[in-house]
């Protein structure tokens, strides 16, 4: 690679940490953070040596269990911690990773951005370049958060278990790399790289559910239980993390070969054009044609969310036992009923905060369409920006409204049983998703620049709703969240006030964005 295609690295680096300055910290400090602070908290809950050997043999022994956080390969202290946040961390750093990559290159060409930049001296190279030194630089600081919060519980592991859950966010960011080159959408290459994050998951899940040493070659075949496998604070295997490192080469070697043979703008899927006369008579009718493809594909992998995790209900019954530990976390995470209820709960919930993910993206398709200067002509014509607005917010609300019924209806026919409650249970969540797509409304109606700040609010409250009661958080930090106000369906009474007042707010909030969109102009 010549040095003339890496010019103005350096420049596009910096300009890409600054427009960045507020959401990396953020996501370092609570991707890190967690993970840093579970000794504590765990060391709380299960303070004593027999304790913690208990839930170890308790929830390895348990197949739901394996198939959330993965076995437990030692009941030290440092090791409890790499089970129960490891996971998440990791995927919480391929989140982050994605985002950053996407964002500083796909959509900087969408947006006409990069070929204006590309007018002063920048090498060919240099953003795909600039990119992925933001994301190594973000995913370093996660690793040493990580390090520097668990060296009390030994060096060596909180080192591997640091380096493995930036490593996973490297090998997404490189994946995200190559997903850019191949699509001509921002949107559509997050939506890719997600999915492939979601399928890593699964396949951790579904190799982790039918064996309990992680050597499933399903295990394997994710870079998600590469980040267990390292196995941090019980014996380390320091090759795994070799085999991340060789990912990240490779997955890099391909972007940047991809990279050099096309033109910016360009993909190597490309845009299929129109047909020459129009067939979209409404502003709702495009809206519908631009984001079915993206519901039509979280639909499919909410329902076969669904299916994989209803199956493991009847497994979560075997945990029961005498087990007051394992009864105590399940009912920590969601759950006051039977521990089958509290398992279906949890479940019904995780979709409920990754549904959010969807209707914010979704509502911000508006923020994109503005950017790239694809919503002007059309507001040149006879449409109202309410009209042009309504349609993407009808796919917001409406698809969130579809996915959570399609992962109630998954979990229902897996499990064989409560086809009404657990439905019920799913269209409870939507209060709480709609009231985040709300905000992310507010946000780009009223302060458009401050639009992409509704993914720093969605992940954390994922973050507060997957590992807050498990760190014990104060009551006042958890009820930041909208989800942490729904009544925990089924196994609960069902509660209509905070429903009915969410579901306000989130009118109000959607109502104030618009008027905002009202009162302002574009922004290009």
């Amino acid at each position: 690679m010549s040095t003339a295609a890496l010019t103005g690295t350096g420049a596009l680096t910096r300009l890409a940490l600054r427009r960045d300055r507020l959401m990396l910290p953020v996501w370092v400090l609570v991707t890190g953070g967690m993970a840093a602070s579970g000794a504590g908290s765990l060391e709380g809950l299960y303070g004593t040596a027999a304790q913690r050997a208990e839930l170890a043999a308790s929830m390895t022994a348990n197949s739901s269990m394996r198939s959330l956080y993965g076995p437990v390969f030692d009941d030290s202290l440092g090791a409890l911690v790499a089970w129960r946040f490891g996971t998440f961390a990791a995927v919480l750093a391929a989140v982050m990773s994605l985002i950053i990559v996407v964002r500083h290159t796909r959509e900087e060409e969408e947006t006409g951005r990069q070929e204006m930049l590309s007018a002063a001296a920048v090498g060919r190279r240099a953003p795909l370049t600039a990119a992925l030194l933001t994301a190594l630089a973000a995913d370093a600081a996660v690793a040493l958060v990580v390090t520097a919060g668990l060296a009390g519980q030994g060096a060596a592991g909180a080192l591997a278990l640091g380096l493995a859950i930036g490593g996973t966010g490297m090998v997404f960011a490189t994946l995200a790399a190559i997903v850019a080159q191949l699509t001509e959408s921002a949107r559509l290459a997050k939506g890719l790289t997600a999915g492939l994050l979601g399928l890593a998951f699964t396949l951790r899940a579904a190799g982790d559910a039918g064996d309990p040493s992680g050597g499933a070659v399903l295990t394997w075949l994710s870079p998600v239980g590469w980040t267990e496998n390292v196995r941090a604070f019980a014996g380390e295997r320091w090759g795994v993390l070799l085999l991340i490192a060789a990912a990240v080469g490779v997955q890099t070697a391909v972007a940047y070969g991809l990279t050099a043979r096309r033109d910016v703008g360009m993909s190597f899927l490309p845009t299929r054009p129109g047909p020459a006369s129009g067939r979209l008579a409404t502003a709702g009718a495009l809206a519908w044609r631009l984001q079915r493809g993206t519901l039509l594909g979280w639909s499919l992998g909410f329902l076969l969310g669904g299916l994989v995790f209803g199956g493991m209900v009847e497994g979560a019954a075997e945990l029961v036992g005498d087990n007051e530990k394992a009864r105590e976390i399940f009912e920590r995470m969601g759950g006051q009923s039977a521990l089958t209820d509290a398992f279906l709960a949890t479940m019904v919930g995780l979709f409920g905060m990754v549904a959010a993910l969807f209707a914010v993206g979704s509502v911000l398709r508006l923020h994109g369409e503005e950017t790239s200067q694809r919503a002007e002509p059309l507001l040149a014509a006879p449409v109202g920006r309410l009209r042009w607005a309504a349609g993407h917010l009808a796919v917001a609300f409406g698809g969130s409204a579809l996915i959570m019924l399609l992962s109630g209806l998954g979990l229902a026919l897996a499990y064989g049983h409560g086809l009404g409650p657990v439905l019920g249970a799913s269209l409870a969540q939507l209060p709480a998703v709609w009231t985040l797509a709300g905000l992310a409304v507010l946000l780009w109606g009223a302060v458009p620049r401050a639009a992409v700040a509704a993914w720093g609010v969605a992940g954390a409250c994922l973050a507060l709703g997957w590992i807050g009661p498990a760190l014990d958080l104060p009551r006042a930090v958890l009820d930041l969240s909208p989800f942490a106000h729904l009544p925990k369906l089924p196994g609960q009474e069902l509660a209509w006030t905070p429903l009915l007042a969410l579901t306000a707010l989130a009118a109000a909030l959607t109502a104030a964005g618009l008027a905002g969109l009202r009162r302002r102009d574009l922004t290009s």
